[in-house]
């Protein structure tokens, strides 16, 4: 996506930096707004980033494509996120905007 514009923040702990950009231990260090959190992690680690989504106040989460959360997705929606689950942004961004 950074190829398109767009400031990718990594949130990966015991790394300092990905792709030219300095890396963040968790969605709560990171020191300013995020429009999006865009999720390559397993289903059994997205309730934990849909809680940090709520409490820094991102308004979407992207759930990528083969990871599939009902229960955290449903928590998202109720907390007013917009919830993308289950599909590539990049492949998305693609055949929408290019």
């Amino acid at each position: 996506m950074q190829q398109f514009g767009y400031r990718v923040v990594p949130v990966r702990p015991m790394v300092e930096e990905v792709l030219g950009e300095k890396a963040y231990a968790s969605l709560t260090e990171v020191p300013f707004p995020v429009d999006m959190v865009n999720v390559f992690r397993a289903a059994e680690h997205v309730p934990q980033l849909v809680e940090e989504c709520i409490q820094i106040g991102c308004p979407a989460i992207w759930i990528q494509q083969g990871i599939v959360n009902e229960e955290a997705a449903q928590c998202a929606n109720q907390a007013g996120l917009i919830v993308v689950m289950d599909r590539c942004i990049y492949r998305d961004y693609l055949e929408l905007m290019v």
